[in-house]
C-alpha cells in the first residue's frame, strides 16, 4: 500500500508499517501479560496526567476538525474519559484478582477460581464523532487487562488523531500501543491480521463487515453500533424539563451522537404544546433567530461535506413527502452548517425514519396511547438507547417490560453512558458486548476457569473404567442426590 492522502486529509500508513507493528506487539505479548496491576495503574495514571497536560491541544484539534466548542469537548470527551480512568484506577486491583467460586460436592477435595487473563493482540477501530472518548475509553480497558493495542481512528478527524497520537506516544511504546492511520483500505488490511479481540464503534453496516472478518480468525469482537434511539413523551411528562433535556441530548455535537434521541414519540394531545416548548428552548439556548443561531458559539458543525449532503437529502425527501419543518431547516454547505431542526408529519416510510439521522434534525411522531408508542418502537431494530419522559410508573414499567434496547434513561437523555457502574452497549443490530468499568475490563479479558485438585484421591477416580455395578450405583446416586 502506498502512502496516499484520502478525502479526510489523513495519510494511509503503509502495509509494511501495519504488519511490522502487529508483529512487534505479538512478540511483546508475554512481557505485557506479565505486567502487574501496579504497572498498569501507573500507565493509566500517566494517561490521566497527560489528558490534563494536553487539554488545550485536544480542544483546538477537535475544533479544527468540526468546530466543536471547547467546553463541549471538556464535557463529552475529556471529562468522560477522566471519569472512566479514575474509576478503573480505583477498582482495577479488585477486578484483576482471582475470583474464587464454589466447588460442587462431587468434586470434593478441589477448589475452583476464575483467572482474568489478557486476550492478547487487540484492535480498536473508532469513529469520528467523539474521537477522544471513543478512542481512549476502550484503550483504558485494554491496558487495564494487560493487552497490546493497535488503535485505528477515523480518517475524518486528522487533527484530533495527531493530538491523540502525540499524547499516547508520551506514555506507551509502539510495541504495546500503536496508532495506525488511514481510510477503509487500512482497516481492511488490519482485519486480515490475526487479532485476538476487535473492538469496533460505528454503524451496523460496517459492524457486519467487522464481524465477518473477525470470523476468519475466530476472534472475539465487541460492536458498539447505533440505530434509531427513540424518545417517548407521554401526557404526564413535565414538558419544559423534557424539552430542555431532549434539546441537550439531540443537539450536542450537532446531533452526531450514537445515543442521541433520533426521533420523539409524543402523545397527540400534547404535541403542539411540546413543539412550542422545544422551539422556546432552542431559542433560549442558541439564539432568537436564524442568524443568531448560526453564529452561536455553542453549536459544532457536520464533520464533512459527505455527511452534510446525506443529512440534507434526508430532510429534503421528507419535506417533498409533505413533512413540515416546524423550526430551523437552514443549511450552509460552505460551513457544513445545519441548524437545529424540528420536523413533524413525517411518514414512517420516509428515509429519515429508516436510517439513523446522526445530525441535528428531530422528527416528532404523534401516538395515541402507550401501546401505540411501544408498537412503533418494536417495529424497528432494537436501538442503542431509549428515553422515556413520564410521571406514570405504569407507563415507564410497561415500556421497560415490552421493549428492548442497549440502555435506558428515564426522564433524562445520554447520562447513562457517563456512569461507569453501568454496562454500555447495544443489543443485536445496535451492538454486541458491553463496555465501561468492569464490563470493559472483562471485555478485554479471558475469564479462565481453573480447578485445583488438592488431594491424591478424587471422587472422579471411582468412575474410571472398568465400569462396574459400583460405578453404576455411584453415578445413579450422584444424579439423584448430589
Amino acid at each position: 500500500m502506498t502512502e496516499t492522502k484520502n478525502i479526510g486529509q489523513s495519510v494511509n500508513d503503509s502495509l509494511e508499517k501495519i504488519q511490522t507493528t502487529f508483529q512487534l506487539q505479538k512478540n511483546n505479548l508475554l512481557s505485557i501479560r506479565k505486567t502487574s496491576v501496579k504497572d498498569r495503574k501507573k500507565k493509566l495514571k500517566a494517561l490521566k496526567a497527560a489528558l490534563f497536560a494536553h487539554r488545550e491541544n485536544l480542544q483546538n484539534a477537535i475544533y479544527a476538525d468540526f468546530k466543536k466548542p471547547a467546553i463541549e469537548t471538556d464535557i463529552t470527551e475529556i471529562n468522560s474519559t477522566l471519569t472512566e480512568l479514575k474509576h478503573t484506577i480505583a477498582h482495577l486491583s479488585e477486578w484483576a484478582r482471582d475470583e474464587y467460586v464454589d466447588t460442587t460436592l462431587t468434586l470434593l477435595g478441589s477448589s475452583s477460581y476464575i483467572q482474568y487473563e489478557p486476550k492478547g493482540n487487540t484492535l480498536i477501530i473508532t469513529p469520528w464523532n467523539y474521537p477522544i472518548y471513543l478512542s481512549l475509553s476502550p484503550i483504558i480497558s485494554a491496558v487495564a487487562a494487560g493487552n497490546a493495542v493497535i488503535l485505528k481512528p477515523s480518517e475524518f478527524t486528522p487533527n484530533t488523531n495527531k493530538a491523540i497520537k502525540k499524547l499516547l506516544f508520551e506514555i506507551f511504546e509502539e510495541k504495546e500501543l500503536a496508532v495506525i492511520e488511514g481510510d477503509y483500505t487500512v482497516s481492511s488490511e488490519l482485519l486480515k491480521l490475526k487479532f485476538n479481540h476487535i473492538h469496533f464503534t460505528g454503524s451496523p453496516a460496517v459492524g457486519k463487515i467487522i464481524m465477518r472478518e473477525a470470523a476468519n480468525h475466530l476472534a472475539s469482537c465487541t460492536l458498539e453500533l447505533g440505530g434509531k434511539s427513540p424518545t417517548i413523551v407521554d401526557e404526564s411528562a413535565n414538558l419544559k424539563d423534557a424539552a430542555s433535556k431532549i434539546v441537550w441530548g439531540k443537539y450536542i455535537n450537532e446531533g452526531q451522537t450514537c445515543i442521541a434521541p433520533d426521533y420523539v414519540l409524543v402523545h397527540k394531545n400534547i404535541q403542539e404544546k411540546f413543539i412550542a416548548q422545544l422551539k422556546q428552548t432552542l431559542q433560549e439556548r442558541f439564539g432568537a433567530d436564524a442568524e443568531k443561531i448560526k453564529s452561536s458559539a455553542f453549536l459544532a458543525r457536520i464533520v464533512n461535506t459527505k455527511h452534510f449532503g446525506r443529512i440534507k437529502t434526508l430532510l429534503n425527501e421528507a419535506v417533498s413527502n409533505e413533512a413540515n419543518v416546524e423550526f430551523g431547516g437552514d443549511f450552509d454547505e460552505n460551513d457544513n452548517y445545519i441548524s437545529p431542526t424540528l420536523v413533524s408529519n413525517v411518514s414512517k416510510d420516509d428515509e429519515i425514519m429508516q436510517e439513523e439521522i446522526f445530525g441535528p434534525i428531530l422528527p416528532l411522531i404523534p401516538f395515541d396511547n402507550i401501546e401505540d408508542a411501544i408498537a412503533k418502537i418494536n417495529d424497528k431494530e432494537k436501538p442503542l438507547a431509549l428515553y422515556v419522559f413520564s410521571k406514570k410508573s405504569k407507563n415507564i414499567n410497561k415500556v421497560l417490560q415490552e421493549t428492548s434496547s442497549g440502555g435506558v434513561c428515564i426522564n433524562d437523555t445520554l447520562l447513562h453512558i457517563l456512569n461507569p457502574n453501568l454496562p454500555f452497549g447495544g443489543v443485536n443490530n445496535s451492538g454486541i458486548g458491553k463496555s465501561h468499568g468492569i464490563w470493559g475490563f472483562k471485555d478485554f479479558s479471558n475469564e479462565r476457569g481453573i480447578l485445583k485438585q488438592h488431594l491424591p484421591f478424587s471422587a472422579a477416580k471411582l468412575l474410571y473404567p472398568p465400569y462396574t455395578k459400583m460405578s453404576k450405583f455411584l453415578i445413579d446416586f450422584t444424579m439423584k442426590y448430589l
